[in-house]
């Protein structure tokens, strides 16, 4: 299987499955579930693609729907509710990482620069997840905890840069991977973030 198909895949299934669950864990009905589902796993690649004049992959790839789908029946036969924690940390970590290097691996095969691929890279991993906790009406992780946006971006330089001194897909890919994946690890865990705006100084 090729690469980038696969990374797509694989992104999917886990966005959805992080989406599914945690639109669970507010309540929602299946309906909202599978929605909310759908709308994490998808939305970053159909942005890519659109801002690369390309169809949508859930419109050309029907095993696209079909995780979907995999992710929201899983969640609806196991009936566990968790609390977001640890196991829906290390999912979306995961997930952030593949789809990372799977915006930036598309931007690179349709000729762009260097630097449209790592913005690609992020707005793939980072916009399924602003939807889901908007939609959700949970604060978003993005807008106020820099490991997200930062994690993703970072990844994907590496990616890219790798792939510009011609190193192999597939080492080029890993080794982009595990910047993501160490990179939000790292912040967490020494509780690194980016500088706050704070109005109230001012009134001072």
């Amino acid at each position: 299987m090729e690469l980038l198909p696969f990374l797509d895949l694989l992104s999917t299934l886990v966005f959805a499955l992080v989406g599914a669950r945690i639109a669970a864990d507010k309540g929602l009905d299946y309906g909202g579930i599978a929605f909310i589902a759908a709308i994490a796993s998808v939305s970053g690649g159909t942005l890519r693609n659109l801002f690369l004049g390309l169809k949508p992959v859930w419109i050309t790839d029907y095993w696209i729907v079909v995780s979907v789908l995999a992710a929201v029946i899983i969640t609806l036969v196991f009936r566990r509710v968790t609390r977001i924690g640890k196991t829906l940390l290390v999912m979306d970590t995961f997930g952030l990482a593949i789809a990372t290097i799977s915006g930036a691996h598309l931007a690179l095969e349709q000729s762009t620069t260097w630097l449209t691929a790592v913005l690609l890279g992020v707005i793939t991993a980072v916009t399924g997840g602003l939807l889901r906790d908007v939609l959700c009406q949970v604060e978003p992780v993005l807008l106020h905890r820099e490991t997200i946006g930062t994690s993703s971006l970072m990844g994907a330089i590496v990616f890219v840069s790798l792939h510009q001194l011609e190193v192999t897909l597939n080492i080029a890919a890993i080794i982009g991977a595990l910047v993501v994946i160490a990179t939000r690890i790292i912040s967490i865990y020494f509780d690194l973030h980016l500088p706050k705006f704070d109005g109230k100084k001012g009134n001072s």
